[in-house]
């Protein structure tokens, strides 16, 4: 691997490329400023509603001077329906003091006002209007009833019924020892991490469930990053020899691991017996998806400073390590990236999965092409995504129709690890703005941050963001943390202007499942449903569907993870479907 490195760091390839990126770059910002002319008159896209609407958090990073790294890397979010009533509710994470000899008044940061450090869960509490057809967004935060108030250093959370009784549990990762919480079904959780035997003490970052093995209930994947300890934490400075948090590559990357799921609730640890410990990076974000179409979970891992990971299930309970022969492990150049945030989605519509990862300022984010066997080739600057990025630096990030036109279109949270020098002298010199991103379905991706709203002119040091339709009207909503400040909900103001479907899944392991919506003379959506990516959080399970002007649908396809496959004719657009395994038809032989 060194060596295929080393060939494109001094290879004329590199110089070459180095070259047409910077032509690229240019082009498309020149692009993009003339598309921004012709739409300075458009209604924004999405307004901020947070703390109007009772999500009322601010995030706490314990900092006492001493640059400890884990400061600066949270935290997540999840958006899951806890109590089963049909809308979405929201699970942040939060920090805490990491100094052992100071207190809480000796941190640089004040305290939150009225807040314990603990983790916070907010219920959704959607009203519809009688009479105007809208609805009233509202939270209530139900912290202390539902049990879930965890105090330690909050990274990212996963969520799944691994218990398969039919609402979603909790796994909570930290800096610290992790947490998983079981749902009691009635409006409260347990802590059964003992018991179920997946407790990790090391620095733990993002995590997902999935079935890995097809047995039909959930495994638990999870990603450690670095072996960080207070310490043995080091002093590192920047370009002026300021004190600034240190590169990660000063610390050894810990190992992965795979939690096998037993029944009964108990897990064991199939790290080493799977090949999953053939590998090891300092892991920050993770997706799941069969990107080789063979009819198995695989596993992509971003890696922090490192060489990606995709794991490709061999069907027989182990993985093998393949990015660099799929061409997923370095970009273009033959070079590891700074790789934070991950999303797996179908963004041309050719019915296979593509990735996208964030990166560091001055490295762009990298979209990875799928070519349908799960070989990937790095397109970033044929799509123009590339002279998008490299001012930031990228985090939570997802693959998003969020102007229901049928394309895929993306959003990348941004805030920087080190001092930004336009920066120097301010209390927090790594705000950033965050960034929208539509696919204009020609192959290419125009910037619209500019028109998405008084939103995105916002600048902090932005970290998770989970995507889902929070107040059930049909299109894609955003709730993203900030590191060092407060949560965001963005509502979307224009989605719903065009034709839409959500798929709820039923009756099954459903992380994981494939889903279609099959039109009359136009192509084939596929989508999947999944809970975890983007960084360290948890989107909306439901599958949803942008169709644009078009309403009609022929059919809705599902390929379930245990591989079984069924169809549903009369779906009707603009709504919210629940489609139940075994009740659907089998699919015509023209779909397998």
């Amino acid at each position: 691997m060194r060596c295929h490195l080393n060939f494109f760091a001094q290879s004329r390839a590199e110089i070459s490329f180095r070259l047409l990126k910077t032509v690229w770059t240019s082009l498309a910002v020149f692009s993009a400023f003339i598309a921004l002319l012709g739409q300075s008159s458009q209604a924004p896209t999405f307004r901020e509603v947070a703390d109007s609407v009772g999500l009322k958090f601010h995030h706490f990073i314990g900092a006492t001077g001493e640059f400890y790294l884990p400061e600066i890397m949270g935290p997540g979010v999840a958006l899951f329906d806890y109590d089963g009533d049909g809308d979405l509710d929201v699970y942040l994470l939060q920090g805490n003091l990491l100094h052992p000899k100071k207190s809480l008044a000796q941190s640089i940061q004040p305290l939150p006002r009225g807040q314990r450090l603990v983790n916070r869960l907010f219920r959704n509490d959607l009203i519809d209007l009688e009479n105007s057809g809208g609805r009233r967004l509202s939270f209530t935060d139900v912290t202390e009833k539902a049990g879930v108030g965890y105090e330690g250093y909050g990274m990212g959370v996963a969520v799944g019924d691994y218990d398969k009784d039919g609402d979603l549990d909790l796994y909570i990762t930290n800096f610290g020892p992790n947490v998983l919480y079981q749902n009691n079904g009635d409006g409260t959780f347990t802590d059964v991490t003992a018991e179920s035997g997946t407790d990790e003490v090391r620095w733990s970052t993002s995590a997902a469930f999935l079935d890995y093995d097809r047995d039909g209930d959930l495994d638990l994947f999870l990603l450690n990053y670095i072996d960080f300890t207070l310490a043995g934490n080091k002093k590192c400075y920047d370009a002026l020899s300021a004190p600034d948090y240190c590169n990660p590559n000063l610390y050894r990357p810990l190992p992965d691991r795979l939690f096998r799921n037993e029944g009964e609730g108990k897990f064991v640890d199939v790290t080493e017996l799977s090949g999953i410990g053939a590998a090891i990076g300092p892991g920050l974000g993770v997706t799941v998806a069969d990107f080789n179409s063979d009819g198995w979970i695989d596993i992509y891992v971003a890696n922090d400073g490192a060489e990606n990971h995709l794991w490709v299930n061999n069907g027989d309970g182990t993985f093998e390590e393949n990015a660099l022969m799929a061409g997923a492990a370095y970009n273009a150049e033959g070079a590891p990236e700074g790789s934070m945030g991950v999303a797996a989605g179908d963004f041309d519509n050719d019915g296979d999965e593509d990735l996208f990862m964030t990166h560091l300022t001055m490295e762009t984010n990298t979209l990875y092409a799928n070519d349908g066997s799960g070989d990937f080739h790095d397109e970033t600057i044929q799509t123009g995504l590339g002279g998008l990025s490299f001012a930031y630096t990228g985090f939570g990030t997802e693959w998003l129709d969020y102007d229901n036109d049928g394309n895929l279109d993306l959003f990348i949270a941004n805030g920087a690890v080190r001092n930004l020098e336009a920066l120097r002298g301010t209390p927090y010199p790594y705000h950033q703005k965050n960034q929208l991103v539509r696919n204009q379905g020609n192959g290419t991706f125009q910037e619209t941050s500019e028109v998405a709203g008084p939103a995105f002119q916002l600048s902090e040091v932005s970290r998770g963001a989970a995507f889902g339709d929070i107040d059930n009207d049909g299109d894609i909503d955003i709730v993203m943390t900030n590191n060092k400040g407060p949560v965001r909900l963005f509502l979307n103001q224009l989605g719903s202007a065009r034709h839409w479907l959500e798929v709820r899944l039923r009756g099954a392991i459903t992380a994981g499942a494939r889903v279609a919506v099959v039109r009359k003379n136009r192509k084939t959506l596929w989508r999947r449903s999944r809970k975890g990516g983007s960084y360290l959080s948890v989107n909306d399970d439901r599958v949803h569907f942008g169709l644009g002007s078009d309403a009609g649908i022929e059919a809705v396809l599902v390929q379930w993870p245990s591989g079984d496959k069924e169809m549903w004719r009369n779906v009707k657009a603009d709504s919210v479907i629940t489609l139940t395994r075994k009740t659907g038809q089998p699919w015509p032989d023209s779909r397998r």
